[in-house]
C-alpha cells in the first residue's frame, strides 16, 4: 500500500507541476514518491523484465542514452527513462513512478528496461538500487571542482561501484580514456571496451586541458601516438609496466564530419553498422559509439542498432537547430575545459567567420567555481569571429578571459539573458548561422526563449 501511494503521490505531484508551470516536474515527484516510500526504487527496478542500464561519465551522458532509447525501442523493448536529464536518484524515482501503473506494476513488464542517465557522484546508490544489468562509462574530466573534487576522487568513486556490482553486471568502458579504461582492474564481470580507430582526426601532443597524463599503475607519464580530444586517445605507458589502451570490440573504424551532422562506420562483433546524425563533433562520434556498444552488451542484433541510429533527434540544448527571425541558431550545451575546447575546434572548423554568443552562470548545476575557463583554448576564435555576445551572471569573467586569450573586446557583454540573445540575433545577417554555447542553467533560459520566440516570430525583438 506505501508504494501505490508513492506512485500516485508522485502522479499527482507531477500533474500539479505542469499545470502550475512550476517547474520541478522531473525531481519533485520523484523526491515526494521516496518520501512516502524510501524503498521505491529498487523495488519498482526490480520489476523490469530486462532489468536496468546505468549510463555516466562527464560529457555526452544525455546524448548518449537518447542514442541507445532509440535503439532499444528499435529492438522492441519499451525504456523506461529519465529522459529530461534528472540524472540523481530523485530523478529515477520520478522515471519509475510516471512509468508504472497505480497499481505498482508496468505494463508490458517482460519488455521493459530501465536506461537511466546517472550523475557521476550518485553512481554508487543509484547501483546498489538498481543492481543494473549494464553500466556504461563514458569518460572523466574536470568538471564542477566544487562538488566533485578532482577527476583522481571521481575515478576512486567509480572503482567502489564497480567493484560492488557483481559477476553479473557487464561494464562497457571507453578504452581510449585511461582513467576510464581503468576501471576494468576492478571488475569482476565481464568488461566490453570501445574506442575510436579512425585516426584521420587525430593530433598528436595532449592539449591544455587534458587530465590524464599519468600512468594509473606507476605514475609515469603516458605516451600518445594519437589523440582526438581532451586526454582521449592511443595511450600507453612506456615503462616496464607496459599499461596500455586495450584493444576495444567496438571500434568506430570510419568518422566523416559533414556540415550538419556526422556519418560513421562501426565494427562491432559480428558486423558493421553505419549511421548518419544530425550533430557535429568528435565527442558525438564517441557518444554514438558508446551507445552502440551498450546495445552489443545487451545482445541487441545490428540491424536494430542501425535503425535506432537512424531514428535520433538531437536533445535540447545539445545542437538543438531552431529558427529565430529568418536566423538559424544552434544550440551547445559547454560546461568544462575539455567540452568547450571540442565545441570551439568543431565551429570554426570550416575557417570561416561566425556569430557566437557564449553564456557563463556559476548556479549550483554548473558549479559555483568558473575557474576552468582558463584552462579553455579560446584562442581557437581568433580570426573566426563576426560578433561576439557574451551573457550571464559571470559575463565579465568570460570578457576578461577572452581578453587575455587574445581576442578582441566582446562586441557585446551583457548579463541580461533575453537582451543578449536580441543583441546576439541582431549582430546575425539574416539566413546566417548563430551559435550559442551556455553552461547548464543558462541552456535552460536560453532555450526556453529561443523555443518561444521561435513560435512568434514576430515578437521576438520586444516580447
Amino acid at each position: 500500500m506505501r508504494r501505490i501511494a508513492a506512485i500516485a503521490a508522485a502522479k499527482a505531484t507531477a500533474a500539479l507541476s505542469q499545470r502550475l508551470r512550476m517547474g520541478g516536474g522531473t525531481a519533485l515527484p520523484g523526491l515526494v514518491a521516496e518520501r512516502v516510500d524510501p524503498h521505491i526504487v529498487p523495488e519498482m527496478a526490480r520489476r523490469l523484465g530486462q532489468g536496468s542500464v546505468i549510463v555516466t561519465g562527464t560529457n555526452g551522458k544525455t546524448t548518449t542514452a537518447r542514442l541507445l532509447r532509440g535503439i532499444v525501442r528499435a529492438a522492441g523493448l519499451r525504456p523506461v527513462a529519465n529522459r529530461a536529464g534528472s540524472n540523481l536518484m530523485r530523478g529515477i524515482a520520478t522515471a519509475l513512478a510516471q512509468a508504472a501503473g497505480l497499481d505498482g506494476g508496468f505494463a508490458g513488464a517482460k519488455r521493459r528496461l530501465g536506461l537511466f542517465e546517472v550523475d557521476e557522484a550518485t553512481v554508487p546508490e543509484a547501483a546498489r538500487a538498481l543492481r543494473p544489468r549494464l553500466v556504461l562509462f563514458t569518460n572523466l574530466f574536470r568538471d564542477q571542482l566544487d562538488r566533485y573534487g578532482e577527476v583522481e576522487h571521481v575515478a576512486a568513486v567509480w572503482r567502489d561501484a564497480v567493484r560492488t556490482l557483481g559477476g553479473s553486471a557487464t561494464v562497457v568502458l571507453n578504452a581510449d580514456d585511461p582513467s576510464v579504461a581503468a576501471l576494468a582492474q576492478a571488475a569482476t564481470g565481464r568488461v566490453l571496451f570501445y574506442g575510436v580507430e579512425d585516426t584521420s582526426r587525430a593530433s598528436e601532443g595532449l592539449e591544455h586541458a587534458a587530465d590524464a597524463r599519468w600512468c594509473s599503475s606507476c605514475g609515469s607519464e603516458l605516451v600518445y601516438s594519437a589523440v582526438f580530444y581532451g586526454h582521449l586517445g592511443h595511450w600507453h605507458c612506456p615503462t616496464h609496466c607496459r599499461v596500455a589502451r586495450p584493444s576495444p570490440r567496438v571500434v568506430a573504424t570510419r568518422i566523416e564530419m559533414e556540415p550538419e551532422g556526422t556519418s560513421l562506420m562501426i565494427t562491432m562483433p559480428g558486423g558493421e553498422v553505419s549511421a548518419r546524425l544530425p550533430l557535429t563533433g568528435l565527442y558525438n562520434a564517441y557518444n554514438a559509439l558508446a551507445a552502440v556498444a551498450a546495445a552489443v552488451a545487451l545482445g541487441i542484433e545490428s540491424e536494430a542498432i542501425e535503425r535506432g541510429l537512424g531514428s535520433f533527434t538531437a536533445a535540447f540544448g545539445r545542437q538543438e537547430r531552431l529558427t529565430v527571425g529568418g536566423r538559424r541558431v544552434q544550440v551547445i550545451l559547454a560546461k568544462n575545459p575539455a567540452g568547450l575546447n571540442e565545441v570551439l575546434r568543431t565551429i570554426t572548423a570550416d575557417g570561416e567567420e561566425k556569430d557566437v554568443a557564449l553564456f557563463l552562470n556559476d548556479g549550483i548545476a554548473d558549479g559555483r567555481d568558473v575557474s576552468w575557463i582558463w584552462d579553455v583554448d579560446f584562442d581557437l576564435l581568433a580570426g573566426k569571429v563576426r560578433s561576439l555576445t557574451v551573457s550571464g551572471n559571470r559575463a565579465w569573467e568570460m570578457a576578461l578571459r577572452l581578453k587575455y586569450a587574445g581576442l578582441d573586446t566582446p562586441s557585446e557583454v551583457e548579463e541580461d539573458t533575453a537582451t543578449a540573445l536580441r543583441l546576439a540575433l541582431r549582430a546575425t545577417p539574416e539566413d546566417g548561422n548563430l551559435y550559442v554555447v551556455p553552461t547548464y542553467t543558462a541552456m535552460l533560459q536560453v532555450r526556453e526563449l529561443l523555443a518561444r520566440w521561435a513560435r512568434q516570430p514576430a515578437f521576438w525583438e520586444t516580447s
